[in-house]
């Protein structure tokens, strides 16, 4: 059975499970930013040192991409895809079942090296299976999957974090991967790879300056997001005074305005994806600098978090477009260079947040976070002026 020539049902049916696992990949990796405290308890820690672990997850996903990506260059995708699965549900077994902070953080370790295979191929992976024409909506789908698990999974892992304890937490997303990957198993086709690109391709991708702006600008916005979301949950509750249930509502309003920026990406993203980033840009910078006003009352933390949601989410989904758009000879080498600075954005902001949270006041982290994405903001301006039409996405490559 080859790709094109099944039915569009089953083509679809494809790709909502890939967006399945997008969401499940993304929940694991971002839930424990809605467990914090919870977890800190447990090992008797302190909420900052515990913030730690984020930062290690997301840096081994950084230096792992790319090696991880070009030794399994040459697998055939499905059985890569079941290993990935496989490596994914044992590690949130040993999470479920840590008796210290070390084995969580190895467990953490293991999901991370699955991590980084994962979103190195999956973006491809969709675009190869989507029916005819519809390679932007399974892009979109994808996207989305990764949406929800801000708007759904993360605010619904922190739930069952708090009346089950954090542990049947990481089960649960453990069970659920499970059920995936028999999808996975019985949907999918044999797939072998292509366009994946190899080792040269990485010095050719480097030479486009174009492409390496796009790198930049990901890892300073990312940076700067995660200075300060990483400790909204603490932040919520001992500086904005609000109470536990309300730091998941916001967590709620976060993830469910990602969903507007979708699709209002979906909408303007071929066309207009420069100046979109751009405006999402300055509205990030605007809500990280009014994050501690906003803080006097709850109505004015959750106006900035629908903005915050929609401008990341914006962001995202303009970086993952041009990416795709400069590289479209090798796909899987130029998504696993961005996931890999994607997350070393993401163990900066939250080492920075760490930092900021340990010897400085967590009051700061919005203040301190605004800084790189003030410069994120007139780097994009710079170099969407100095490549304006090679940076939108490209009629033949889509």
């Amino acid at each position: 059975m080859t790709i094109n020539t099944v039915s569009r049902r089953t083509a679809w049916l494809r790709v909502v499970t890939l967006a399945v696992a997008a969401f499940i990949f993304n929940t694991t990796e971002f839930v424990p930013v809605g467990l914090l405290s919870d977890i800190a308890q447990s090992f008797s820690m302190e909420t900052a040192q515990v913030g730690i672990m984020l930062t290690i997850y997301a840096w081994v996903v950084a230096l792992m991409s790319l090696p991880f990506m070009l030794m399994t260059s040459k697998m055939e995708r499905k059985r890569l895809l079941i290993g990935i699965f496989i490596l994914f549900i044992v590690s949130h077994v040993l999470s479920f079942l840590a008796w210290n902070f070390v084995v969580l953080v190895i467990s953490r370790i293991g999901i991370a090296f699955a991590h980084a295979i994962f979103w190195s191929i999956t973006a491809s992976l969709a675009i190869r299976m989507a029916p005819h024409g519809k390679k932007a909506q399974a892009l979109s789908l994808i996207a989305t999957g990764t949406a929800l698990a801000m708007v759904l999974g993360l605010p619904i892992g922190r739930i069952v974090g708090q009346y089950f304890g954090w542990r049947t937490t990481f089960f649960a997303i453990g069970v659920v991967a499970l059920i995936t990957l028999l999808c996975l198993v019985k949907l999918l086709p044999r797939l072998p790879s292509e366009h994946s690109g190899d080792l040269r391709s990485v010095p050719l991708l480097f030479r486009r300056p174009a492409l390496v702006s796009i790198y930049v600008l990901t890892a300073v916005v990312v940076t700067a997001h995660y200075t300060a979301y990483s400790y909204i949950e603490p932040f919520v509750m001992n500086i904005a005074g609000q109470s536990a249930n309300f730091a998941t509502f916001l967590l709620l309003v976060l993830g469910g305005a990602g969903i507007i920026g979708s699709l209002v990406f979906g909408k303007l993203g071929n066309q207009h994806a420069s100046a979109l980033v751009s405006v999402a840009i300055g509205l990030l910078t605007g809500c990280l600098l009014l994050l501690l006003p906003a803080s006097d009352s709850a109505a004015h933390l959750t106006l900035l978090s629908l903005f915050w949601g929609i401008a990341i989410m914006v962001i995202g989904l303009g970086m993952q477009v041009k990416v795709l758009a400069l590289a479209p000879d090798a796909t899987d080498v130029a998504m696993s260079l961005f996931s890999g600075i994607f997350n070393i954005g993401i163990g900066a902001g939250a080492l920075l947040g760490n930092q900021v949270s340990l010897h400085l006041s967590m009051a700061s982290i919005g203040l301190v976070g605004a800084v790189p994405a003030l410069a994120a903001l007139i780097w994009s301006v710079v170099i969407f002026r100095r490549w304006p039409v090679a940076l939108e996405e490209q009629p033949g490559h889509s």
